[in-house]
């Protein structure tokens, strides 16, 4: 049986939603980016999708998402480290103590 487009697209979506879910619902800073990251890569596998499925020649879609998962390090380790400084001033992981800058 082969794995169709809307198979991919479809995994790509419950990644993103199950990320969205997770980033509104949640209170806990460390969950909340690892919800950003879930949906990044539900992005990446829509990306992939349609670089394999629709341009088969120049795979634009995958240099795209290897800039974008690149990017996705960067922003979570940047993230990481301002959670690290609050959490030292504040001692606590909830985001509604973390209200100014």
């Amino acid at each position: 049986m082969a794995v169709s487009v809307y198979s991919y697209l479809f995994l790509g979506l419950v990644l993103f939603l199950i990320g969205l879910a997770g980033s509104v619902l949640t209170k806990n800073v460390i969950k909340v980016l690892i919800s950003i990251e879930f949906m990044l890569l539900g992005v990446n596998i829509n990306f992939v999708t349609f670089a394999v499925f629709c341009d088969s020649v120049n795979l634009d879609g995958c240099i795209l998402t290897l800039f974008y998962t690149g990017l996705g390090a960067v922003e979570l380790a940047v993230a990481l480290y301002l959670f690290y400084l609050m959490f030292r001033k504040k001692q606590s992981d909830d985001i509604g103590k973390y209200t100014e800058l």
